[in-house]
This record gives structure tokens, C-alpha cells and sequence, in this order.
């Protein structure tokens, strides 16, 4: 998908998600979550530059406008972390997604989710968690390590998620206990 298409899909994303999303311009004008994600799709393919961008500096280009973004929308998302389609960040103040976390597609993170590490990773080198498609995270939850939260899975406000999350279900608790959605 073109990037001029996937930013425009961002944008009703939010439009269709956040009853408050008034119109586009408002909308593309003051929603920091937003912000971030499209300043991510632009520094994660400098991020991913092959061949000469590389040699000259787009990986540090990629950092220092994602650090930038950070100070603008008080959302930080590295440049090497992979997010599907139609992510929405709700009220994004402390979102914090890290290098090797992967983000399904029509997922929601609230304000003050952290996709964070914990120790140098597994076999694989995953030291950051991978969210499936439709998953939803409750404000102030961290997720931690290489574990997986599975389709269609909740995480509760203030959660800490430090194993995986079979899809399906609400994990809520310090530390998360995963049940089935009723």
C-alpha cells in the first residue's frame, strides 16, 4: 500500500474509533497518537533503507526524528518496531513501543502503554512483545518481554503482562492472569 493511502487509512481510523473525532482536519490537526504513527511510517522505512541511504545516516535520521516525535506527542515508538494497519492510539501521552515489537493490524493502545523489553531477548532475538490482529490495551498497561497477546485478546488498565496471552481472552492483574472473554 502506498504511503500517501496508508496515511489517509490512519486518519479515518481514528475518525472511526474515537466518537470525539469531529472532522478530518481537526482530526489530521490535533490528535497526538496519530502524530506518531505517521511519523513512524516515515522513519521505519528509513529505518529499513537498504543500499546506500544506509551509508548515509538514515538509521540515525530515523532516531532523531522519531526522538523529535517523541517530544511533540510524548509517544515513542522506535523506528525498528513493526505496526499494522489501522493502529489507533488513544490519548497518546507515554505510549512507548520498542525496537522489536510487532503491532496487528486494527489494534488500540491507551495512554501510557508500554510494549517494552526485558532482558537481550529469546532465541529469535525478540526482546519486545507482538500483539496480534484486534487486540486492545488498557491504559497504563505494560507488556513486557517477547511474549504474544493473542487475536482479539484485551489487556485490562494497569496490567502487567510478562507471558503470553491466548487469543481471545482479558488479562488483567499484577502480574496478568489471562481468562476467556465471556
Amino acid at each position: 500500500m502506498r504511503l500517501v493511502a496508508r496515511l489517509r487509512e490512519d486518519l479515518e481510523t481514528v475518525r472511526r474509533r474515537d466518537p470525539a473525532a469531529r472532522g478530518r482536519l481537526e482530526t489530521a490537526l490535533v490528535y497526538s497518537g496519530l502524530h506518531a504513527v505517521w511519523a513512524h511510517r516515515v522513519t521505519s522505512r528509513l529505518w529499513r533503507a537498504e543500499g546506500a541511504p544506509r551509508l548515509l545516516g538514515a538509521r540515525t535520521l530515523a532516531r532523531v526524528v522519531s526522538q523529535l516525535t517523541r517530544t511533540l506527542t510524548g509517544v515513542e515508538i522506535h523506528p525498528g518496531a513493526r505496526l499494522g494497519r489501522r493502529l489507533f492510539i488513544d490519548h497518546g501521552m507515554g505510549v512507548v513501543i520498542g525496537e522489536t515489537a510487532v503491532v496487528g493490524d486494527d489494534c488500540t493502545l491507551f495512554h501510557g502503554v508500554t510494549l517494552g523489553g526485558k532482558g537481550r531477548g529469546g532465541a529469535l532475538g525478540r526482546r519486545h512483545p507482538t500483539l496480534a490482529d484486534g487486540v486492545m490495551i488498557g491504559a497504563g498497561a505494560a507488556v513486557l518481554g517477547g511474549v504474544t497477546v493473542g487475536a482479539g485478546s484485551i489487556v485490562g488498565a494497569n496490567a502487567v503482562v510478562t507471558r503470553d496471552v491466548p487469543p481471545g481472552s482479558i488479562a488483567v492483574g499484577v502480574p496478568a492472569v489471562a481468562r476467556p472473554r465471556d
